[in-house]
């Protein structure tokens, strides 16, 4: 089996031979070109994984061949040769892309390890841009509605800019795709992307989570450890749920955003960073403001360009497509075949007002793939509440209770599963929604019969 195939191009026959020689006891295939003409035609016709190229050549030198490489489908790892080659020649084809430099007369074992580390280089950058693709997929925003359309212009327009930009949006709705948008439309996108949810971290770790601490900083603190800002550092850095940080933290990324620098908790150094910053809340900063919870010259900092994510109750013409999206996704998650849904069963889901949003759908359609045996997705395999019939008038309303307990058990029922749907499911944060104990809520909800997924 070979190990790959490689054009060997030079003008020497002598050096094509004793290559091919070498290359094909070690297993792999060979292809030959004595002029850079050839090389750019064979290359017309085949993929080879690398080229090893001369760069002094009549009529066509290495270094042209390199540059019109680019105009050609194939692109394999390059390793340029030379007898006489000099330090600005290896530079120069350095810059347009080339792997190595090797000088002849040839050490067989260098050139085998260069090649050897050469193709590896070049699976490993596949393998790469392949896992990029499938992660730009997962997290793609999908939707056609006039509201998402007006969405991805926004986004379009935002990315390339290195403005801060905060995101509004219910639970649910899409805003870590959008702010994975941005930062694809930015020039930092081939930096890192690094998110933090300041609702799921305790607000004595926060600081230790974005900033980072040195050993001996606090109980536990056996090791230093950098913070998200400077992982982040010449990319970009989503704060999710910003309005749920404490005071004290704000005023410390507050000076980040002004500085570019900080110190680990603990720590003596300063430590410059350059990141782009994105944030997103689900709630309202004015009003959190005037509370006195939030920071107003934060928010200013923050709010440079604001985007609305529009609820799914407000985009309903993507409910189909997006149905059709997840039940694809899910099914090639799970190795099934893929499952269509029929138009009773789509007319259920978008009468209904998902609270949850996209998330909500998402994790239904899950939920369906899994427990439908059938191809075909009907309004039997819909869970309620989705086909629970509408609210009746207020007349029926009322008649359907005898008691003020019935009446206020009913309501508390609903009030509870409405909240539980828009934190998605979570007894925690449902909880401090309610403002009532987490102990205190389960046995409501274990009293009012409420059935969690």
């Amino acid at each position: 089996m070979s190990k790959g195939n490689i054009l060997i191009v030079d003008d020497e026959k002598s050096i094509l031979d004793s290559l091919r020689g070498h290359l094909e006891d070690e297993g792999y295939g060979v292809l030959e070109a004595e002029s850079g003409h050839e090389a750019l035609k064979i290359l017309r016709e085949n993929t080879p994984d690398l080229m090893m190229l001369d760069i002094r050549m009549s009529a066509m030198d290495g270094l042209e061949v390199l540059q019109r490489m680019s105009e050609l489908n194939s692109n394999p790892v390059v390793i340029m040769m030379s007898g006489h080659g000099t330090i600005e020649d290896a530079v120069k084809a350095i810059k347009l892309g080339a792997y190595d430099f090797l000088e002849k007369p040839f050490d067989s074992n260098k050139v085998i390890l260069t090649i050897s580390n050469a193709i590896e280089h070049k699976r490993l950058e596949e393998e790469n841009r392949n896992l990029r693709i499938k992660i730009q997929k997962k997290y793609e925003i999908v939707g056609d509605s006039p509201a998402i359309r007006r969405l991805l212009e926004v986004i379009k327009t935002a990315g390339p800019s290195n403005s801060r930009v905060l995101i509004f949006g219910e639970s649910g709705s899409g805003k870590e795709l959008v702010a994975r948008a941005i930062h694809n439309y930015s020039r930092r996108r081939e930096k890192p992307f690094i998110e933090v949810n300041c609702a799921a971290i305790p607000t004595d770790l926060i600081e230790s989570e974005l900033f980072g601490h040195e050993k001996g900083a606090f109980t536990g603190a056996t090791t230093s450890k950098k913070g998200k800002f400077e992982i982040a550092d010449e990319g970009t850095l989503f704060l999710d749920e910003v309005g749920d940080m404490s005071l004290n933290t704000q005023a410390k990324v507050l000076r980040v955003l002004q500085e570019q620098e900080f110190q680990r908790v603990g720590g003596g150094k300063t430590i410059k960073v350059d990141v782009r910053v994105i944030t997103a809340t689900n709630k309202n900063l004015e009003e959190e403001i005037k509370k006195g919870t939030f920071r107003e010259d934060l928010y200013y900092r923050l709010n440079v360009i604001p985007i609305v994510v529009p609820p799914l109750r407000e985009r309903k013409e993507d409910i189909s497509l997006l149905s059709r999206y997840f039940l694809k996704e899910f099914a090639s998650e799970y190795g099934q075949k893929p499952k269509e849904i029929d138009e009773k069963a789509l007319s259920v889901l978008d009468s209904y007002d998902w609270p949850g949003n996209v998330r909500e759908l998402r994790n239904m359609i899950e939920r369906v793939v899994i427990m439908t045996d059938s191809s075909i997705i009907t309004i039997d395999d819909i869970p309620s509440p989705l086909t629970e019939p509408v609210v009746a008038p207020e007349t029926e309303f009322f008649s359907q209770y005898n008691t003020l307990r019935e009446a206020r058990a009913s309501f508390e029922r609903e009030f509870i599963l409405k909240r539980l749907r828009e934190n998605n499911w979570n007894i925690t944060k449902t909880a401090d929604d309610l403002e009532i104990e987490r102990s205190n809520l389960h046995r409501k909800i274990k009293a009012l019969g409420i059935t969690l997924p």
